[in-house]
């Protein structure tokens, strides 16, 4: 089966901005993925957020799978956040009458369907964490990559 990796809003940002401190990071991730033939997938929600600032034609769509969010990820979704809430402690008062649920929560749901997604990339730390609480009721089978660490020392390759 052929891997792919679901890339997170943080990615894009820091990959299409050329005076972030992590632009050479997410490029380098970028090209990796690209060489080793890893399917790049980003989710119609990670779009979302993108264009909130930025534009969709700035976004490198030829080379990215898009998902859309669908039945089947709401439902899972569902699951997910009710976990998250729980280990955060929040209250069913509080999630009453409407529990507004954090984009992690369904990107990760994505993720988890997603049997060739093997990576969330992300350069946000509060993804990690939201992922920890998770594990902590479900096993999702996916991992993050944080573009905080570039991918020659990730995937443990001499960058000569």
């Amino acid at each position: 089966m052929k891997h792919s990796v679901l890339l997170d809003t943080s990615f894009f940002i820091r990959l299409l901005n050329d005076d972030d401190k992590l632009h050479l990071n997410a490029l380098g991730y970028y090209k990796y993925f690209l060489e080793n033939e890893i399917t790049l997938k980003v989710s119609t929600i990670t779009i979302a957020e993108y264009c909130v600032l930025g534009k969709l034609e700035d976004l490198p769509i030829a080379n990215i799978q898009i998902l859309p969010f669908n039945l089947k990820e709401a439902q899972r979704t569902g699951e997910f956040a009710n976990a998250i809430f729980a280990e955060n402690k929040i209250s069913f008062a509080n999630l009453h009458p409407r529990a507004i649920i954090p984009n992690d929560s369904k990107l990760f749901a994505q993720a988890d369907l997603d049997k060739t997604i093997t990576y969330f990339v992300t350069s946000d730390m509060r993804s990690k964490s939201t992922l920890d609480l998770l594990r902590k009721r479900i096993n999702p089978k996916f991992d993050i990559i944080s573009i905080d660490v570039p991918f020659s020392e990730t995937f443990g390759i001499l960058d000569l």
